[in-house]
């Protein structure tokens, strides 16, 4: 009989048995999170030994270095940059000033030398005068030319001879002239120009006036006459 318990205990028809463990649950947790830590602490001391070996490490901080350097001369760049620019725009700026100072001077060149054009031309006509002789208004240096068909330029100086002071001169000047047209003459009974003058001791008077496009100019006069009408000196010139 006791043989048949002990092999019912020992056989497959036996109870169950449960084994139970004494530890509490927040001590079991502690025990899963100190293995956890220890199990993290052992990888990351693998992992930096194995950089270590591999030369890993040195290579980091060799980039970290290099960077730093990169980044520096980056640095440095950028403030030579500045530099060069600051100086590029203050030559630009002083490159239009003295393009803008150019232009002004050879627009007063120009200036200047229409105006010594002109004094040359005054002078030319003057040097063409005749020294002025006798008393009363005397016209001198008429000239006259066809600067194209229909248009006719003149010039002329009127002055008041003798030594002593002479009274103002008021008047006028007129412009008379005569040619021929379709092979026949032709002629205005008014003046081609006509203009009030008042003249002290001598003045120029000069213009341009227009005729007929198919005449041919052939003789032109200038006049000066006085407010009564008188006529006080003239002067022709055949063309």
């Amino acid at each position: 009989m006791r043989w048949r318990l002990i092999r019912r205990r020992l056989s497959i028809s036996a109870p169950r048995m449960t084994v139970r463990s004494h530890l509490p649950w927040p001590l079991r947790w502690a025990v899963v999170a100190i293995a956890l830590g220890f199990s993290a602490s052992l990888a990351l001391w693998a992992f930096e030994f194995g950089k270590g070996i591999a030369g890993l490490d040195h290579e980091s901080r060799q980039a970290v270095k290099l960077l730093a350097e990169s980044r520096k001369q980056i640095s440095q760049l950028e403030q030579e940059r500045n530099s060069a620019q600051s100086l590029a725009n203050a030559a630009d700026s002083i490159i239009k000033a003295e393009r803008a100072t150019q232009q002004r001077l050879g627009e007063q060149v120009k200036t200047l030398e229409m105006e010594n054009q002109t004094l040359k031309d005054d002078l030319g006509f003057f040097e063409r005068l005749l020294p002025a002789t006798g008393d009363g208004l005397a016209i001198r240096g008429f000239q006259v030319n066809i600067v194209s068909p229909g248009q006719l330029q003149f010039q002329l100086l009127i002055m008041q001879q003798g030594g002593r002071i002479q009274t103002e001169f008021k008047g006028r000047y007129e412009l008379l002239v005569s040619g021929t047209q379709n092979g026949k003459a032709w002629s205005i009974p008014t003046p081609l120009a006509s203009k009030t003058l008042q003249v002290r001791q001598y003045q120029r008077v000069d213009g341009v006036v227009a005729f007929p496009d198919n005449v041919v100019l052939k003789h032109v006069q200038a006049q000066v006459i006085d407010e009564k009408g008188r006529l006080k000196a003239s002067q022709s010139i055949k063309l």
